[in-house]
């Protein structure tokens, strides 16, 4: 830590650490106590933002939309003076009322009341997808493309009612995607060469006559139709879900795989009781993250502590990584653990913006785990574990792993 700068305001520690590092992005968790034991709030002077990594003022700044807005953007980029590379998520990039109808609608269609009906469908094509990879008695594979990918490939698309053909475009888009709300690093560059195409490929899926009927992207254009949402959004919902509903799944799954392979005694436990499932994705999204950072913009001077301020029209980085670590909120927070109450982590967010397709996730991961869990007596590494960069996303590239079937 050096002496905050005169850009920072008194009584603000400053740190030049630089979060979108190769070397951070490998392993956050020093930053993230760093930052915790600095306090409340942090000035970055690499990039003249403020940060809070504890989970008091993470939890705060998400539900307190009036005073630290997403319309401005949730990456590094501010929108009030910059241009985004694609029209802003009317989801995600938007604040009330202009998110106020779209996220309505969209909450309607793929909230835990809606997605009952996919539950056996999906619950059958874990199975299937399960017999496949276990073709034998014991078994090795990358968990990675092998499962945590391979899944929601399979059934979420489905579901949005997108055809067959281009599928493979949806985890480079959203890679993309996520890296942009970071800086313009060399993660950005290597993925901007496709973006057009891939761009080119997502908005056209979200046209009316691309999606199957009776899936959610029809179900959006229906709420169109009723006057819901107006047929300007209804192509932008639609590429809400394709762009933040594959990624952030598939690493989820990857961050509870890689779980169970290291704790065994909690993979032991998952089988004697399957319910536990949900608990345990949960609190792998706790324990990993894969959603690890956003950005919000102060709209006034926001009080954090008696006499320190984030001035208006200020970027504030949340490390929602370091809030779901943090010793103050979480007892052991660094331990993976299944008889612990998850809830209340921010992984998924917290306050109007959370995730609204967290309850997809959760049935993507109950399907996949419970498939799992009655075929499958243990998870090991069966190698070196390989980590995969993004500037947002914590996530794996590669996961070897041995399964023994029971």
């Amino acid at each position: 830590m050096t002496s905050a700068p005169a850009t920072a305001p008194p009584g603000v520690p400053t740190d030049d650490a630089d979060p979108f590092a190769p070397d951070v992005l490998e392993d956050p968790l020093p930053l993230h106590a760093r930052l915790r034991d600095a306090g409340p709030v942090v000035y970055l002077s690499r990039y003249d933002v403020y940060a809070f990594a504890r989970y008091e003022q993470v939890n705060a700044a998400l539900t307190n939309w009036q005073g630290f807005e997403s319309g401005a953007g949730v990456g590094l980029s501010n929108f009030r003076h910059e241009k985004p590379w694609r029209p802003p998520s009317l989801l995600l990039e938007a604040d009330p009322p202009r998110h106020d109808a779209p996220r309505r609608v969209l909450s309607g269609i793929v909230g835990a009341r809606a997605l009952r009906t996919l539950r056996e469908r999906w619950a059958a094509a874990a199975e299937d997808l399960v017999d496949q990879v276990l073709a034998g008695g014991s078994t090795e594979l990358d968990a990675v493309p092998a499962l945590a990918q391979a899944f929601p490939l399979r059934v979420f698309p489905d579901a949005v009612g997108l055809p067959p053909e281009g599928r493979e475009n949806l985890l480079p888009y959203g890679d993309h995607a996520f890296n942009a709300f970071g800086p313009s690093n060399d993660l950005v560059a290597k993925g901007a060469p496709r973006v057009a195409e891939l761009s080119a490929w997502v908005n056209a899926r979200c046209a009316r006559e691309e999606l199957a009927p009776d899936r959610f992207g029809a179900r959006i254009w229906g709420a169109a139709d009723r006057g819901e949402i107006t047929y300007e959004q209804a192509p932008l919902v639609v590429r809400s879900l394709l762009t933040a509903g594959v990624d952030t799944t598939v690493h989820g799954l990857g961050a509870v795989l890689y779980a169970f392979a290291t704790h065994p005694e909690h993979w032991a436990r998952l089988r004697s009781d399957p319910r536990l499932a949900r608990v345990a994705f949960d609190e792998a999204v706790r324990w990993e993250s894969p959603v690890q950072t956003f950005f919000r913009t102060a709209t006034t001077d926001v009080a954090i502590t008696d006499g320190v301020e984030v001035p208006a029209g200020r970027k504030i980085l949340m490390f929602l990584a370091a809030a779901n670590r943090d010793p103050r909120r979480w007892t052991d927070p660094d331990a993976f653990d299944l008889s612990r109450d998850p809830s209340g982590h921010v992984g998924f967010g917290m306050g109007i913006h959370q995730c609204v397709g967290q309850h997809v996730a959760r049935l993507e991961a109950e399907a996949l785990l419970t498939a799992l869990a009655r075929r499958v007596a243990t998870i090991e590494l069966a190698g070196p574990t390989r980590r995969h960069h993004n500037n947002t996303l914590r996530a794996w590239e590669s996961l070897p792993m041995r399964l023994r079937e029971a």
